[in-house]
């Protein structure tokens, strides 16, 4: 009899579960449905990239009305740095938190890839993650990282800073040939603006921020380990003279992401919407065309 009543109440939290699932599932397409009529009445759309910007066109259907302003981000120190490496250890620099949509596993298997393919007599490359921890679980995910890596025997190529002042990872950025940053479905990479501006080659995932400047490459973008592994061996086989022009290049894209830039391209898009509410606000009376404002 206990048994039996066991198993009803099990089988009544189950049908409960089953119920509240559909009922989430109802509320969230309702959700999701006012969501994009809402944004689809706006006069227009500001998005910080191009990842938010398709999700903003495809929710909110307003193509036209959808106009990306990069935020502004302040990197004149960083600029500063001069973009000639040391050749003796080539060094690649991860900045992120260390939480999981940050697939800082699939950087470390990269970069065991890379390792495995690079000829024997060139110089061996380090790669450098630097991020914080923001509770037991982050640091439980760092631990597994560094577990990781010796399981990848790559452990004495491998160096790990927690919580780091910015005055250390201003230096690290200095001394990076290239900067990987590979968190899919991400608004806006800052360390990737923070990478180019220090000269540092990025590496990113594709619809991120890397794009030609002038018809010249700035950076690699990537989709998987082989492909971030490919983009790795690329630059630690490139003349240094390339190098130096890429880096120049996407350091050009800097000024896309400064305040000047941003304030520009807000106060042309801020005119653009105060127009076109004074359109909406001419009203045909009698046939006539009246001002609002008379």
């Amino acid at each position: 009899m206990f048994l039996l009543s066991d198993a009803a109440l099990y089988n009544s939290f189950t049908c409960g579960s089953i119920w509240l699932s559909r009922c989430k599932v109802i509320y969230y397409t309702f959700f999701s449905w006012m969501y994009g009529f809402v944004g689809s009445c706006t006069n227009l759309a500001m998005v910080n990239s191009s990842w938010t910007q398709s999700h903003i066109e495809k929710m909110w259907k307003i193509p036209k009305l959808t106009k990306k302003v990069y935020p502004p981000c302040d990197t004149s120190g960083l600029q500063e740095l001069p973009l000639g490496r040391s050749n003796k250890i080539p060094t690649f620099l991860s900045v992120a938190q260390f939480r999981p949509e940050k697939a800082h596993t699939l950087q470390l298997e990269a970069f065991s890839i890379a390792l495995g393919k690079l000829e024997a007599d060139s110089p061996r490359p380090k790669l450098q993650f630097v991020g914080s921890c923001r509770n037991k679980e982050d640091e439980d995910r760092l631990q597994k990282l560094k577990d990781k890596a010796i399981e990848l025997r790559v452990e004495k190529d491998v160096e790990f800073y927690q919580n780091l002042m910015y005055k250390n990872l201003v230096r690290l950025l200095g001394g990076a040939i290239a900067g990987i940053h590979s968190m899919i479905d991400e608004h806006f990479g800052i360390s990737v603006v923070e990478y180019i501006a220090a000269g540092a080659i990025p590496i990113g995932p594709r619809m991120d921020i890397v794009l030609e400047e002038d018809g010249h490459q700035t950076g690699f973008l990537a989709s998987d380990a082989n492909e971030y592994a490919d983009a790795i061996l690329q630059l630690l086989r490139m003349p240094e003279r390339e190098r130096l022009e890429m880096a120049e290049a996407a350091r050009k894209r800097v000024s896309r992401f400064s305040e000047q830039r941003f304030y520009e391209d807000f106060k042309i898009l801020q005119s653009y919407v105060f127009l076109s509410i004074e359109k909406r606000l001419i009203l045909k009376i009698g046939g006539k065309v009246k001002d609002w404002r008379e």
